[in-house]
């Protein structure tokens, strides 16, 4: 760092901060585990919501129009607000960090879903229905189908959105994760701890993001040929 005149107090050596997560490395593994298990509970909870809201607003355009309006507000409303109001309600569980983890990923499921099931050309509906096709049949086999790479463009985002809701909520309060690391290094100004906990998170984000997009290219196969 001294070839940029950096300061190891604003950005340590990254031997500086791999030594700090071997000096305990049960902490950083059990931080580690724990935001995970929060994240994957949360993704997956918006996941199947904002799937299953696509297609109810898709079917019910008139509840569309009185529900939508209000995820839309329920969005803008600061993911540090929220947290408060959730763990006030649920205490410092770990059900607390997954809702906050859920709230900021079923809303861009909902809204690409839907997009990616307004999009499928009403020619191949009919060409289907001409045969015989159910309603069922129709969403399993081609909308939900050709809805995919919409969902997934939502599901990559909200690999990440996940994640800072998990971390968010551990700030209110808890034992383990990587938030309460970040936390706690920050009072304490440990700032080799501080790298540490972000180091681990972007392994974190960037692995579950990387997942997300080996599911994209396995589902997605037509996709990703493009």
């Amino acid at each position: 760092m001294l070839a940029f005149a950096i300061r190891p107090e604003y950005l340590p050596r990254l031997s500086a901060i791999l030594a700090t997560i071997a000096a305990t490395p049960e902490a950083y593994v059990a931080g580690f585990l724990r935001t995970l298990l929060e994240t994957l509970i949360g993704f997956a909870a918006g996941v199947v919501v904002g799937v299953l809201n696509g297609i109810l607003f898709l079917r019910a355009p008139v509840l569309r129009d009185m529900l939508f309006p209000i995820f839309v507000v329920s969005q803008t409303i600061p993911v540090i607000a929220f947290g408060a109001l959730v763990v006030l309600w649920f205490g410092n569980t770990l059900l607390a960090k997954a809702v906050i983890a859920f709230y900021l990923t079923f809303f861009p499921v909902t809204v690409n879903t839907l997009l990616g099931l307004q999009s499928v050309d009403p020619r191949q509906i009919a060409l289907l229905r001409s045969f015989g096709a159910s309603g069922r049949q129709l969403l399993l086999r081609l909308m939900l189908p050709a809805a995919l790479p919409q969902i997934f463009v939502a599901l990559r985002l909200g690999a990440s959105l996940s994640l800072v809701g998990a971390i968010v909520g551990e700030w209110f309060g808890d034992t383990t994760g990587l938030g309460v690391i970040l936390l706690q290094a920050m009072y304490t100004e440990q700032v080799t701890v501080m790298w540490a906990a972000i180091l681990c998170a972007a392994l974190l984000g960037t692995g579950f993001y990387a997942a997300v997009s080996l599911a994209e290219r396995w589902l997605v196969f037509w996709g990703a040929e493009q």
